[in-house]
């Protein structure tokens, strides 16, 4: 029987894209200013979470963004578990990023639950490929979990969307993600960043997920790169102890106002 213990409840958000100037703008959106109103709703309506993720593009390409991070994420009081995008800076990351409250990559376990997090950076390049290295982590810790259920996360997204541009930057051995997954009934969820939009389906019992970003969106289904009018947003993720998942994303419009989307 499975304990009767509380979910774990987690906020993922994504691809901050945050600079040293405070002020700046990337495709007429305010990325600091776009995530404090994303980050404010979320501690008004979802404060009793027990943890952060952060899945990537964390900065654009400025370590100074980092400072920005530090300060806001951790300005929460909870747990911050990052791992690297395409724009980071992983060895400025590391340094500015280190110690509590937060933890960049590696992997954490909870109750019923192991986050494994994986670094599909390639230096230099928008596309995403897990190392032979972790890939080996990754199955060792799926091996290892014991009862614990397994939620992957990663920045690149590891399945064809129908957004035709994004095709060419997603995670170019994701069928190997896949297929030790597949060998690993513990493992219930793969969830990433990097596409600026929600994406939520069912692949072999195993929930796969993408998130909108804090800041500018991708328009879904265009064949090429095109700006979408949503709003940023995140999502919330009720992890059960029976391995069961809850999770709505929740996008945040420029007057503080959010809608939810099961899924």
């Amino acid at each position: 029987m499975v304990p009767m213990t509380p979910p774990l409840r987690l906020l993922q958000f994504s691809d901050t894209h945050l600079v040293t100037d405070a002020g700046a703008t990337l495709k007429g959106i305010c990325n600091y200013e776009s995530l404090r109103a994303v980050l404010a709703h979320a501690q008004l309506h979802h404060g009793d979470f027990d943890a952060l993720l952060l899945t990537g593009d964390l900065v654009h390409d400025d370590a100074g963004g980092y400072a920005h991070v530090r300060t806001l994420f951790g300005a929460l009081g909870k747990p911050v578990y990052c791992l690297p995008g395409n724009h980071d800076d992983l060895t400025a990351c590391a340094t500015a990023l280190a110690g509590a409250p937060f933890q960049l990559g590696g992997q954490v376990d909870f109750a019923n639950w192991r986050i494994v997090m994986l670094d599909s950076v390639v230096p230099g390049e928008v596309y995403g490929r897990l190392a032979d290295a972790e890939l080996q982590r990754l199955e060792r810790a799926v091996m290892d979990a014991g009862a614990r259920h397994v939620l992957v996360a990663l920045h690149h997204h590891p399945v064809t969307l129908a957004t035709g541009w994004l095709e060419e930057v997603r995670l170019l051995n994701g069928t190997e993600l896949l297929a030790i997954t597949d060998r690993y009934p513990a493992v219930r969820a793969i969830c990433w960043g990097h596409v600026h939009q929600q994406f939520d389906v069912r692949r072999k019992g195993v929930r796969l997920m993408g998130v909108p970003s804090t800041c500018v969106q991708f328009k879904p289904a265009s064949e090429t790169f095109t700006v979408d009018s949503a709003a940023p947003g995140y999502r919330s993720l009720t992890l059960h102890a029976d391995g069961s998942i809850d999770s709505e994303v929740v996008r945040v419009d420029g007057m503080g106002r959010g809608t939810r989307t099961l899924g």
